[in-house]
This record gives C-alpha cells, structure tokens and sequence, in this order.
C-alpha cells in the first residue's frame, strides 16, 4: 500500500519558540562572554557535520535555503511577484525552511521520518529562478528532496538511508558488524566514525571514515585494520579545522586550568581522531564542577545510527542560573534518602539502598543553564553525561537541565488533542512545572541509580559471588552478570538505550507522589499549584507522551525512531494492561479523536504498585545483564503493537 506523500510534509502552523538568553548574558563578565562566544562559534561550526550525517543531500538543501534567503535579501515576501509564486506556496516553503532547521537536516530528529516541503517541483523551481546560483543549487538536490521512499533513517535499503553508510552502495548488517569485528581488534572506536562500501573491479573493500581535521595515515601508522578494510582519516575535515580553531580562541578565556585542559584535549581528539583524547577531556570535564559557562561538545549520543554505535554531533553551550541550580543541589543532597524508596531498596542492606545500588552515591554535578547555543537534531531538555560508563563510576557525571528550553513547554497555544476539553485548563498550568521536575528526577536518580553486577576482571567481582544478592522479582539468588570486557552496551546492543531511557523515566513518574521532594521546588499542599495536581499531571502525561509516541513509530520497518518514544509508548501499554484502570483511553470515532483519562482515586493504590513492578524488572535485568528476559519481553511487546487489540 503506498503512502500518500502528505503524510510526509511538515504540519502546518507548527509553532516556534525562541530560547531567551540576553538577560543572563549580560550578567556574564567581559571575559566569560567571549569564552561562551567561541565556545558557541565551535559548537555551531558542526551543524554541516550533522546534515551530513543525515542525509547526503541534506548540506545541499541548506544552501538552497540560504541562498534563497541571501538572494532576497532576507525579505521573503518579495518572492511572491519576483518569482511568481502564491503567499501559501510561500508560507509552505517557508515552514518547511523552518522545520529542516530546527532538525539541520530532512529527516525528523524526533523520530527519523523524511519530511519534504508541500510544493510541487514546478513550484520549487519557479522559487530557484529568482538567480543562477539558486538555480544550480535546486538542481542539485531536487531529486532527494522531494523522493518518499526513503520513508525513514535505518538500514540502507529500498525504504531507508542512513549517512553513517555513504555512498551509492548499501551495506548489509553483516558487513557492518565485520567492520566492527575489525575495529574491535584494533581498539577504535566507532562514535567519530561513518563507514563507506566501494566495489572496484568485482572487489569489495570499507573505508572507515574517521572525523578529524588531520588527513592521512595516523601518527601510530595504523591505515590497513583488514585485508578490506583501510582507515579514512579527514571526515568532516573542513568543519573538524573550524571547530578547533575557536576552541583555541576560547582558550584565551577560561576561568580555570580544568577547562584549560579540557578545550586541550578536545582539541587533540577533534584534530586527530584520538577517541582516547576524548575520553580524557570527559575526565576533565566532570571535574570542572558549577561552571559559569557549561558545555557539551563531541560525537556523544548514538540513537540516530541503525547499529546503535556510532554518533551524531552535538554541542550546547549555556549559562549557569544560580537560583535555578540552588534548588536543584539541594535535590542532589537529599538524593540518598530518595534512593532508598524505590522498588528494590532493602531495609539494613547496603544503608538501606539494597544489594542493587553502590554502596557510595557520588552526588554529581547538577546544573540548570540556560542555552546560548544547541547544535543538534534535537533541542533536548536535558542531558546525563559522559555516556563512558568507566568514567561515570571513577570521575563522576553531569547532570545539566536547559531551562529556556524546558520553559518552552509553558505555552498556551501548545495544541493537546490527548486531553479532554474539560482538563485542558489544568494541564496546560502544570504540564510545563511536571516536565522540569520528572526531567529533574529522571536525570539524578533515573541514569544516576543502579550497580552492574559484575567480575572486574578474572576472578575478581563487585559483588559477593559466593552468596550473590536475592532478586525481588522472584526472591532467589541472581544467576547472571558482567563477564569481564562486558559493558551495558555490549551486552543490550541496540536494545541498550530504550531499556535504561525506559527504566529512567519510570524512576522520575514513580517518584512524584513524594511530597518531601516536590516541597524542595515550592510545591506542597497549600501551594498554588498543590503536589498532587502535579502528579495527577503526572499521569495525564503518561497517556499523552504514550499517544504521542506513535507518531515516531514506522509500522513497515515495525521500528522506532526514537528510544524515548519506545519507552514512552512501552509505560503507557504497561499501565492499561497492569494499572487496574487507573488510566483508560476512550475512543470517539466519529471525531477520530483519542482522550486520556486518569482515575485519580487509584493513582497511589494502583498506578505507582504498577510503575513500580515495571520499574523493579527493568532495574535488576539491567544491574545483572539479564538480556534474556528482557528479550521475551520485547518480543511480546512487538506482537502488540501490531494486534488489532488494543486497550482502551
């Protein structure tokens, strides 16, 4: 059945936010102001880096775009006559202008489904003729800019793409994972990598390409990993030497030797290609604690490539708001008293946390900013970082919440067609304030909790292996964990991400019936917005980020854009199947409408018991790297999504 090419154009009217930012800018001193200057120049330097990561006409649509705008001088309206186009078309193109933009490429980053402009290529071309030069710019790309399939990113095929595996020919999973095997034995990693399959003369070999601003053979010599395999120093070379250049620059402008040795060291890994480099910056980087001016900067998150390792540029530069990362310290300090109420937490064991958590808590840095620059596919809410796991257990992590970016969701004019009519007043004065807090608690305790179980290395374990820790799912000794070499990672390959962005945001929705951490944010009984209206909110959420999931769900590939989604969609199946109806969602067919409900009487008797069932699972396959149950559980959850029955 082909899918009409409407369903793929951007909706109209979407909204746009912008992110204020001068007032606290201005309250920097002369030298912080020029540090977040460059820092800002280098982070956005990489937005070609992630068009190109995208899709290889993405770059190409961007300069089309602001071609168009140079040759107009940036009066748009002015196209309407010169180039004999409608005031809709006009708007049309204009709100797809805005959408690729906001991804930096053609493909959603929420998501990954294409998007192309809702014009026909006669109108495109009508638009172009205003000059030669966006003439030869369409040209280029109007092919791939209006093509449906690909539908989506993935595997390269016949209905998807993927610019982590360029070129005219498609790689299969095998050759990918061949690659690896290669890379593995080498020890390079793959986040700063795309890999290109050439057939020359009926003979197959892979470049790996690797990011740096250097090109040819490495300095260790290393160029040949495999008989098929060579090393492609230089990738996004361009944007590479650009992004080192003003790091250098910020360089001048730091207000510690930490931040001296982590701009050092970024440099030398963006330059080089070193991974190792990068690796150490991250060191230096959690130790730089209540920065002033906070960054994220690197290949960091690795959603976006169907095999799940390699990843996309991303950068944020923001300024730290005092009062805002007042309250939140004061949640990190209160954050062991928190730990010990969640599911698998043991009275007299491990003080109260249970056999499944760290003996030590090391409270991270926890920081409200608000963003200067964000250069991704994303603008996120929030970020937990390094993803390094040695380097979370040895050095520490980070915990960063944009507040511009989640004051964004305080908006009246949001459309919520989940939400009944006679609801709509109260979620939209609470959605936002539920937002910041179950980010907040999502980020410290969700990615901040849990041990791996594991042997350290032969013989030698972090856990008492002769009597192993009870599991409270079926109160017998665990029978798994970590081998030596084994990573979380390794372990759940692709399924990683959803299982620990799932068990994430189960901790943050469990959590938020404790009044003692809501009052830390000034919400009690007697407030005006009470805490329980946020955690009936809470639950209102559920169903509507679940609902809204589905958006991001290709029913062909039966796969999902996003992990976040996955996880979102996977809570609220969990909740109509488990929750003892303590959520319902009707279904007018007539209007074609679906409405979340929210029985509030059993939000505490039923919904948190649920959560908290689903929430225990997650937590203890994950710190015992018991892959196999979690797989049962994932298979059932496919067969469900495609069934006719749902659950309303």
């Amino acid at each position: 059945m082909s899918v009409p090419k409407s369903s793929f154009t951007p909706p109209p009217g979407t909204p746009i936010h912008q992110l204020v930012i001068k007032p606290i800018f201005d309250a920097l001193e002369s030298r912080e102001k020029f540090y977040a200057h460059y820092c800002a120049r280098a982070a956005w330097h990489g937005s070609r880096i992630i068009m190109r990561q995208v899709s290889p006409e993405s770059p190409g649509i961007f300069d089309f775009i602001m071609d168009l705008y140079h040759a107009c001088n940036g009066k748009w309206d002015t196209l309407v006559t010169q180039c004999n186009i409608t005031s809709e078309e006009l708007e049309r193109f204009l709100e797809y202008a805005a959408m690729f933009l906001c991804n930096l490429g053609n493909f959603y980053g929420e998501g990954d489904q294409k998007f192309i402009p809702d014009l026909t290529a006669e109108t495109l071309q009508r638009l172009s003729s205003i000059s030669q030069k966006t003439k030869e710019s369409l040209d280029k790309i109007i092919g791939p800019l209006l093509a449906v399939p690909p539908f989506n990113l993935g595997y390269p095929g016949k209905s998807a793409q993927s610019g982590y595996y360029p070129g005219t020919e498609h790689m299969s999973q095998e050759e990918i994972a061949h690659v690896s095997e290669a890379m593995i034995e080498h020890s390079i990693g793959p986040e700063n990598t795309r890999v290109r399959k050439l057939i020359k003369d009926g003979k197959t070999t892979y470049h790996l390409l690797q990011a740096s601003a250097e090109t040819g053979v490495p300095a260790n010599g290393l160029h040949k990993l495999a008989n098929d395999i060579f090393i492609v120093r230089g990738d996004h070379s361009v944007e590479m030497s650009k992004i080192c250049s003003d790091l250098t620059r910020a360089k001048e402008y730091v207000s510690n030797s930490r931040q001296t040795q982590f701009l050092e060291l970024y440099i030398e890994s963006f330059s080089t290609g070193s991974l190792e480099a990068y690796q150490e910056s991250q060191k230096a980087w959690v130790m730089d604690v209540s920065a002033r001016v906070e960054n994220m900067i690197g290949f960091i998150e690795s959603y976006r490539d169907p095999a799940g390792i390699r990843s996309e540029w991303e950068a944020m530069i923001g300024i730290s708001d005092p009062g805002e990362t007042s309250r939140l310290k004061r949640f990190v300090e209160s954050s062991t008293s928190i730990i010990r109420q969640l599911p698998w937490a043991v009275d007299g064991v491990n003080d109260g946390k249970g056999p499944f958590e760290k003996s030590l808590f090391e409270a991270p840095d926890f920081t409200s900013v608000h963003a200067l620059a964000v250069c991704g596919s994303v603008v996120f809410e929030a970020a937990n970082l390094p993803n390094y796991e040695y380097i979370r257990e040895t050095c520490g992590f980070k915990n960063i919440v944009l507040a511009n970016r989640l004051s964004a969701n305080n908006n009246p004019n949001l459309p919520m067609p989940w939400v009944d009519p006679s609801e709509l007043k109260h979620f939209r004065k609470s959605t936002h304030l539920v937002r910041f807090l179950t980010t907040a608690i999502h980020e410290l305790v969700g990615h901040g909790t849990g041990i791996l179980l594991s042997e350290t290395a032969p013989g030698i374990y972090n856990f008492d292996q002769q009597n192993p820790p009870i599991s409270p799912l079926n109160g017998k000794a665990v029978t798994s964990h970590y081998l030596p070499g084994q990573t979380w990672t390794s372990v759940f390959g692709n399924l990683a991400g959803t299982v620990e962005e799932c068990r994430a945001i189960l901790v943050s929705e469990y959590l938020m019936d404790n009044k003692d951490l809501l009052s830390i944010f000034g919400y009690t009984d007697t407030s005006e917005i009470t805490a329980d209206d946020l955690l009936y909110t809470t639950y209102l959420n559920i169903g509507v980020d679940g609902l809204q999931a589905l958006e991001h769900y290709n029913f062909e590939n039966k796969a999902w854009g996003q992990v976040h989604h996955q996880a979102h969609f996977s809570i609220l199946k969990h909740l109509l199947r488990d929750g003892g109806g303590v959520i319902h969602i009707s279904h007018d067919p007539n209007a074609s409408t679906l409405t979340v409900h929210i029985d509030r009487n059993k939000i505490i008797s039923h919904g948190k018991p649920s959560l908290g069932r689903y929430l225990c699972r997650l937590h203890i396959w994950r710190c015992t790297a018991d892959i196999s149950s979690y797989c049962v559980l994932e298979a059932k959850a496919k067969m469900e999504i495609h069934s006719t029955q749902y659950v309303y």
